[in-house]
């Protein structure tokens, strides 16, 4: 098939426990890919497949499944809701051309839907919203439509209207069609009836219509100026004014249901093939040069291109490998060698296949548009392109978070050093999140992550999936550095120990840098005193010295260093004497420019029930929090902080002792400030505590 208009790249996001994944299960059983419908509670559904999903009843990794509905190709991708794994969420909407943003009907939007629309809206990805579990205790679809408008300033277009709501809600009124869709309690998806309005609900139907009518006819001036004569469009053009705004993201069409009772999901699936861009209509991805730049060419969406194709996302299972790839143009077939632009080595097709969440079908050619994966590649990453052989090009290359938080491990048994050191190798290949280092004084094996949750998931991970119990140490921040003041100042190396010795010396003001801007050099030397050929070696050594500061040995972050003046000796001077000056002259004078620690702050997202607000604040208050906002919902209250890392660990414990058990938290990196003295001082007493010991 490559008739592209028929193609569908869309994803489901929201929050922890808005019903993502029934979502998806419910798409795939309407499709006809599954007979039986596996639920999330019971550990069963189709795209929860790890073993840590199916306990917990969370998604950890996006999964992919293919389906068709009314002729149309869907590739659907489940992403997860917790905050820790939204390196999954980006990668996903990064190779997605529409998405179905869920929301829970009680809950609305919550902490980890904010951040996941955050993404969309940066990756331009249209959207289509569904509001979910209305037939639960406080469900209000309409409230949660200004939810919507309020918190992530969207601009829902409501297509249906709810038929009664919580216990009793039976259905949805399609405000086009002026039909009301109505399922019996069976819980069956087909067993549904078209009927009239309810009469107590035909005036509300009509002035929503009205309303949807007039934002659908903003997108063509003629239609609007008809409108306003008084005559109405037909509605095959007010869908194309929705297809169209939908896809200029103007506004959002908003439907509602119960992914769980099986209601309201055929017009979602509709609404997906009507409004929801096909791969040709979604702005291309832009090329770039080996720094990352735009090129101003970008991979246009065509079978008849070379071809272009980004992998985002590497998954090891029984089979070997997985690449799941995302093709922008052209056509791959089984056998074709491809190239990888970033690693410059051509690489071979052997299997692709399509896949069903964790079952595949095997292919012997993809296209334009598909989203599949290609079995035993050898170096692919996260964020590669693959091209043709004879056309190298590299696509936009995906940005990942910085880990907050490290743990020390180490295997129990001595035989475990080998295996742990294979299976951490495939897991750093699956999450570009999850980072590795080793300790060189201590031997140790440090594991940083996004949060206590992804650290817990992956040492779960090593020890069920690759047999490798761990012996895990406490928490560690990643603590930074930084400097306060301007300092001038200058430093000489000089060497003399028969034959040619080594001479450098440096004038130079060290000055604080803006934030997020790391480490930057200039050079104002006029009339040669440091040659231009010296410049770089003096900005690697500097540079070189800034993954270990002078307080605690934490890595510096946003420092300006000006090269003033200086002195060079004809024969004594060299590159390397320049370098070996600047090393000393950031041990010199880093502790002179006000040195001092920063700890990561994060942003806290609590639940809680109304009784229990007054203790969660004091205690978020004890914790050096600084509460930001508290909004009051139907079902409770929630309050937004910014805290510490280092005092939210273990927070989820006394959260649940607090509001007995019905509170909820989540948290994500905001920014590092710096650290209050008393500590500061606790943390350098303790890297010195750990170097005494080493």
């Amino acid at each position: 098939m490559t008739d592209l208009s028929k193609y569908r790249n869309i994803g489901i996001f929201a929050h922890v426990d808005a019903g993502k994944t029934t979502t998806t299960e419910r798409i795939l059983k309407l499709t006809g890919k599954i007979h039986k419908i596996g639920e999330v509670h019971d550990g069963e559904s189709t795209t929860d497949f790890m073993e840590q999903e199916a306990e917990r009843g969370i998604t950890i990794q996006s999964a992919a499944v293919s389906c068709f509905w009314n002729d149309h190709r869907f590739n659907v991708i489940d992403t997860p809701g917790h905050v820790d794994f939204t390196v999954e969420v980006y990668r996903s909407l990064k190779v997605l051309d529409g998405g179905i943003g869920v929301f829970c009907g009680s809950g609305g939007v919550e902490p980890q839907s904010e951040t996941n629309w955050r993404y969309a809206n940066e990756s331009e990805v249209a959207r289509i919203i569904f509001v979910n579990k209305l037939d639960r205790m406080g469900a209000d679809f309409l409230r949660v439509v200004k939810q919507t408008q309020d918190v992530l300033a969207a601009n829902p277009l409501v297509m249906v209207l709810p038929i009664g709501i919580e216990d009793e809600f039976t259905g949805v009124v399609d405000l086009l069609t002026r039909k009301a869709w109505v399922w019996d309690e069976t819980g069956q998806a087909e067993n549904y009836t078209i009927e009239d309005i309810p009469a107590d609900m035909v005036d509300k139907v009509e002035e929503y219509r009205e309303m949807l009518i007039e934002t659908a006819v903003e997108q063509d001036d003629d239609l609007m100026m008809a409108y306003m004569d008084g005559e109405e469009p037909s509605i095959e053009d007010i869908k194309r004014c929705i297809r169209q705004g939908t896809r200029t993201m103007a506004f959002f069409p908003t439907y509602c249901g119960s992914a769980f009772k099986n209601k309201g999901m055929q017009l979602l699936l509709d609404a997906v093939v009507d409004y929801l861009p096909n791969p040709v209509e979604v702005d291309p991805q832009p090329l770039t040069d080996e720094e990352g730049n735009e090129t101003g060419e970008h991979a246009l969406v065509s079978t008849e291109e070379t071809f272009k194709a980004l992998a985002f996302k590497i998954m090891d299972d029984r089979f070997g490998a997985l690449t799941f790839v995302r093709i922008y143009s052209g056509k791959i077939k089984k056998g074709d060698t491809i190239l990888n632009s970033a690693t410059g080595k051509t690489e071979r097709v052997g299997r692709m296949v399509e896949m069903q969440a964790d079952e595949r079908n095997e292919l012997d050619s993809a296209q334009a548009g598909d989203i599949i994966a290609i079995v035993g590649m050898k170096n692919v990453q996260t964020g590669h392109t693959l091209c043709d052989v004879k056309d190298p090009c590299t696509l936009e290359a995906m940005v990942f978070p910085e880990p907050v938080i490290s743990i020390a491990v180490a295997p129990k048994d001595k035989g475990g050093s080998e295996k742990m050191g294979i299976a951490i190798g495939k897991m750093i290949a699956e999450d570009p999140s999850f980072r590795v280092e080793t300790d060189e004084d201590s031997g140790e094996t440090i594991l940083k992550g996004m949060g206590e949750l992804h650290l817990d998931i992956k040492v779960d991970i090593l020890k069920r999936t690759y047999g490798v119990d761990l012996i895990v140490g406490e928490p560690q921040v990643a603590y930074r550095e930084t400097i306060t003041k301007v300092t001038e100042d200058s430093y000489t190396h000089k060497k003399q120990s028969g034959g040619s010795g080594q001479f450098g010396k440096i004038d130079y003001v060290i000055r604080p840098g803006e934030q997020n801007s790391g480490f930057t050099f200039s050079s104002s030397v006029v009339g040669g005193n440091v040659p231009k050929e010296f410049w770089p070696a003096v900005e690697k050594g500097f540079a070189s010295m800034m993954q270990t500061g002078t307080v605690a040995g934490f890595p510096v972050l946003d420092v300006e260093l000006e090269l003033v003046d200086g002195a060079f000796h004809a024969v004594d001077s060299s590159a390397i004497a320049f370098e070996i000056a600047a090393k000393g002259a950031f041990r010199q004078s880093m502790p002179k420019a006000g040195a001092q620690l920063l700890e990561p702050i994060m942003n806290v997202d609590v639940f809680s029930p109304e009784d229990n607000v007054g203790d969660v604040i004091g205690d978020l208050n004890r914790r050096r929090g600084m509460i930001k906002d508290q909004m009051a919902g139907v079902t409770g209250v929630r309050i937004k902080a910014d805290v510490p890392l280092s005092e939210m660990f273990g927070y989820i414990g006394s959260l649940r002792t607090m509001t007995s058990g019905r509170g909820q938290f989540s948290m994500e990196f905001a920014h590092y400030a710096p650290c209050p003295n008393s500590v500061a001082e606790k943390v350098i007493a303790e890297v010195k505590e750990r170097e005494a010991n080493k």
